[in-house]
């Protein structure tokens, strides 16, 4: 290996105040608010891959803070204030990424979101309806927003879906480019003055007097006073003992397609079925339901199974009457942290050492909350 030259050891390899490990949202967001919180302190993100990996560069792109039927089951399995506090969050970190970084800049549009009710569920429209005023009640109180949700069955004809026998709007959802969120992010945060070592993977720590001497997998350690693991599916590596586990996601697009009869983020089966308008593309992912045991996996190939029922879906609902022909163009994963539950994990491990971790695939809007969240955490302010 290469051995550092003295000028690369006081500057890029000196210690530092805060080192970040991993390069995606939420390690992008925390280093944000950290340099805002104290501009002078020292801080550096250490990521293996050549870009950020896992989920943040490789999800669907929306920007959304959850479906009718995905709300109501997260409060019947983890309480009705922790589902409604997760909502408050992303909704929070949504309005954040639009107040620090222009429309045009990451693709942003504000399309609104659906959800697709099948009628294989034969679905009781007057707890349809329950629901939804239900949330609508809770969500004005919380975010001062009236009516979010609503029934928009006329949609169903004119978007050209098959078997499908309510649909529900959201109009505050929308949708972005992920890619050029990351981007964005990273110059913002370099301009402020910290550091970014890509293709440095961290091997293993070791606790100094008051440092933590960092192994990597390279000719050189890293040393700083304090550290935040931010690799989200992949934190055990260097925390064993955190309750999250890997969750693969898996993703289509089509060809272009000619008059693509909609527009927005779609939501199927309690948001395990997702799909947008990508310019004249479709894209589509989740299936994950259909194979919850061999998706547990931080394999990043595509499974045949998975793609299979996805493109079922394609077929047989998007489009069961496609005015073009289309083949199938991208096929990619990306890795999800979960757990026990679907709150997402931001503690101090012990003295020095924190993790913010466990995002459940709600990355995007999470990510700047949790990163002020961190910053706070770790600075005192």
């Amino acid at each position: 290996m290469v051995q550092p030259s003295l000028w690369e050891k006081e500057s890029f390899f000196a210690p530092k105040d805060i080192i970040i490990v991993g390069s995606g949202f939420v390690g992008l967001w925390s280093a944000y608010y950290l340099k805002k919180a104290n501009p002078a302190l020292s801080v550096c993100i250490v990521e293996r891959g050549t870009i950020p990996t896992g989920a943040s560069t490789r999800n669907a792109g929306f920007a959304c803070f959850g479906s009718v039927t995905e709300l109501v089951a997260d409060a019947a399995r983890m309480g009705e204030d922790k589902m409604m506090s997760l909502v408050e969050m992303r909704h929070k970190g949504l309005k954040r990424i639009r107040k620090v970084f222009a429309d045009k800049e990451i693709s942003y549009e504000e399309s609104g979101g659906y959800e697709l009710i099948d009628e294989g569920r034969n679905p009781d429209i007057n707890a349809l309806r329950s629901n939804i005023d239900w949330l609508n009640r809770k969500l004005k109180k919380l975010i001062k927003k009236d009516k979010v949700f609503h029934l928009e069955d006329g949609l169903i004809d004119e978007f050209g879906f098959s078997g499908i026998r309510h649909i529900i709007k959201n109009r505050l959802e929308g949708q972005l480019h992920p890619g050029k969120l990351c981007q964005s992010l990273l110059r913002l945060i370099q301009s402020m003055g910290v550091t970014l070592l890509n293709g440095v993977e961290i091997k293993g720590m070791e606790k100094i007097n008051d440092n933590l001497i960092l192994q990597t997998d390279q000719s050189f350690y890293l040393s700083t006073r304090q550290l935040l693991v931010s690799t989200n599916a992949f934190a055990k590596q260097l925390l064993p003992g955190v309750d999250i586990e890997p969750a693969r996601g898996q993703v289509l697009v089509t060809s272009p397609i000619r008059d693509i009869r909609f527009k927005g983020s779609f939501h199927f089966d309690e948001g395990f079925y997702y799909f947008r308008n990508l310019g004249e593309r479709i894209l589509l992912g989740g299936a994950r339901n259909t194979a919850f045991e061999q998706e547990h996996t931080a394999d990043f190939s595509t499974s045949e199974a998975i793609q299979g029922n996805l493109e079922k879906f394609l077929k047989e609902v998007i489009l069961p009457d496609p005015r073009s022909p289309f083949t199938i163009d991208f096929r990619w994963s990306g890795i999800m942290g979960i757990g026990g539950e679907k709150m997402p994990l931001t503690m101090e491990v012990e003295p020095g050492i924190f993790c913010a971790v466990r995002m459940s695939g709600m990355g995007v809007a999470l990510a700047p909350e949790i990163g002020k969240l961190m910053a706070g955490k770790m600075t005192g302010a």
